[in-house]
């Protein structure tokens, strides 16, 4: 089955999201549709069709922690997923593949499936250091048990409009494949992101182990997301 992330960020509100939730329940699709939403919009969830997700988890379990939002708190709401080190999270709050790493644990512990985000920047694109760093960050960032999902998102495309050449895509998901299937994960979904939209899906859904897709800011309205799940049906 293949899977749809949309990550909504800073974005939306209640409205925003029974907008979007009444269109989805009115589309025909096999695909699995996960929305990371805000804290504030994880509750009261009716759905058959949409699963929930979180954007981050606290690296704490629990405490003396202002403004941390644990996973347990996060399972409470009945969200199943979690996004953990999201490109904006490992960039702008320095996040590296140990806090990612424990983060992931947490979400585990907790009874949710933590959709891990790798990928490289433009200057490691630009210095053919893409292989290494993917592998690192893999490795370096899955949890020490229990189920996962690997969203690559190449830094550089997300948000700029440009997209990496199939050619590359299909390297580096056979190379996840080989790494997760070389430690017996290879049943692991594997996610592409990075300004995705409805006209260059088409490019990539057919590519050896693309699982599925993760897409930001085309998920927050009907018109721009509904697109993207016609084109994977």
């Amino acid at each position: 089955m293949k899977i749809l992330v949309g990550n909504w960020k800073s974005n939306g509100n209640m409205s925003d999201k029974k907008k979007l939730f009444a269109a989805i329940e009115r589309t025909k699709t096999d695909i699995k549709i996960i929305l990371c939403l805000p804290y504030t919009l994880l509750c009261c969830n009716k759905s058959n069709k949409i699963a929930i997700g979180a954007q981050n988890i606290s690296d704490y379990t629990n405490g003396a922690f202002t403004g941390d939002i644990s996973g347990q708190m996060i399972h409470d709401t009945g969200a199943k997923y979690v996004l953990v080190g999201h490109s904006e999270r490992r960039t702008y709050h320095h996040e590296n593949n140990a806090i990612v790493k424990n983060k992931a644990n947490l979400a585990v512990q907790n009874k949710l499936i933590p959709i891990i985000c790798i990928g490289e920047t433009l200057a490691e694109h630009q210095s053919n250091k893409t292989k290494p760093v993917i592998k690192k960050m893999l490795l370096n960032s899955i949890p020490d048990y229990g189920n996962f999902i690997i969203a690559y998102e190449p830094r550089w495309a997300i948000g700029s409009g440009k997209t990496p050449k199939q050619t590359e895509v299909a390297k580096i998901h056979q190379m996840i494949f080989d790494i997760l299937k070389s430690i017996d994960k290879e049943k692991t979904p594997i996610l592409f992101g990075g300004s995705i939209n409805a006209k260059n899906i088409t490019r990539f859904k057919n590519i050896p182990h693309v699982d599925g897709f993760m897409v930001g800011r085309a998920s927050l309205k009907s018109e721009t997301f509904l697109p993207i799940i016609k084109s994977m049906n």
